[in-house]
């Protein structure tokens, strides 16, 4: 990459903050614009990540020649309005998780094709070479793979969080934990293996009705059954992942967050790596193996991004559209088979 690339990000949060860090490692990139609900957030991410451009609102952002791409960091009621928006404007689209639904992802995708734009969701594991190194392994490790395990819980009972307004997020817990647990589902098996069945449970916070607890099971039609845990009521921040098959097992207990550079959680000698396990003798028959990388996992994401930005329709491009519409499917139609408990 070249070319000069501008991104604007509407939004201010802390995933927010993670892609402005990322950018700095992206070969001429550079965060030129941000825009929030609040001036004053605005104006403090620009300050802290240099940013020039501040805007009162999204619409005055995604319409500005000083951005070529947007990062929609929004909450999620209004990410579709956005996100068309930008690319009705000539702006590439990267879109924060989860979406309304899946027609809701498809017209954002239907109006960035219209408009001669990229888009891509921004699943951040999913760039790291762990990722592509596992794909590639998964037959000579596992086997096929017939069990996925995955838990993705951080502690959060902060009533005035965005993810505690049910109006923002509807879903809570489910849209902004459970993705991650679908996508490790769409990474892991085959393009083709289809949900026949799910069924699980979720809690609502009593105060304010948002979902905060999630645990289910699903079957794809490849014979893969999926156990799945998330929310924010467990007091630790737990990222486990267990692939099985007749092979052997590869386990990660930091499949979403590399440890190593996603503030505030660096931990310094912790490297992204994966463990295999087979055989009956334990724990002999445990082998780690590292996937250093040089560049975070976000930053890998952006430098992607910029990379399908330049060519919209190529494969790569198109093979993220078809991941993140898998995942988002398989979110719309796992959440009507939950059942609610007190």
């Amino acid at each position: 990459m070249t070319a000069a690339f501008r991104l604007g990000i509407v939004g201010a949060g802390y995933i927010a903050g993670v892609v402005a860090r990322a950018m700095r490692d992206v070969p001429n990139g550079q965060v030129t614009a941000v825009a929030s609900r609040r001036r004053e957030s605005a104006d403090e991410f620009a300050a802290e990540y240099s940013v020039e451009n501040v805007f009162n609102t999204w619409q005055e952002l995604v319409a500005s020649d000083a951005v070529d791409a947007v990062y929609v960091a929004t909450p999620t009621d209004v990410r579709e309005e956005v996100a068309v928006a930008a690319a009705q404007h000539g702006k590439h689209v990267l879109g924060d998780k989860p979406f309304a639904n899946l027609d809701s992802l498809q017209r954002i995708i239907a109006a960035c094709r219209a408009n001669g734009v990229a888009f891509m969701d921004a699943t951040h594991f999913t760039h790291h070479p762990r990722t592509a190194q596992i794909r590639r392994e998964l037959a000579e490790r596992v086997g096929t793979v017939g069990g996925i395990r995955s838990a993705f819980f951080f502690p959060n009972d902060d009533r005035s969080n965005i993810r505690y307004n049910p109006v923002k997020e509807p879903t809570g817990a489910f849209g902004d934990m459970v993705w991650y647990n679908m996508r490790a589902i769409v990474e892991y098996t085959p393009d083709d293996a289809e949900l026949v069945d799910s069924s699980g449970y979720f809690q609502r916070d009593a105060v304010t009705g948002a979902v905060v607890r999630l645990s289910g099971v699903l079957r794809l039609s490849n014979g893969c059954l999926s156990t799945w845990d998330a929310g924010y009521t467990v007091g630790n921040l737990v990222m486990d992942l267990n692939l099985m098959g007749e092979r052997g097992v590869i386990s990660m207990d930091d499949y979403i967050l590399d440890w190593e550079t996603i503030p505030p959680l660096p931990t310094p000698g912790y490297p992204v790596s994966f463990t295999q396990r087979k055989g009956v003798a334990n724990p002999q028959g445990y082998t780690q193996i590292p996937t250093p990388s040089a560049r975070s996992q976000s930053t890998l994401m952006m430098i992607n991004f910029a990379a399908i930005c330049g060519n919209p329709t190529g494969d790569a491009a198109e093979a993220s559209i078809r991941r993140a519409e898998r995942t988002q499917g398989l979110l719309d139609s796992v959440w009507p088979t939950l059942k609610e408990i007190n």
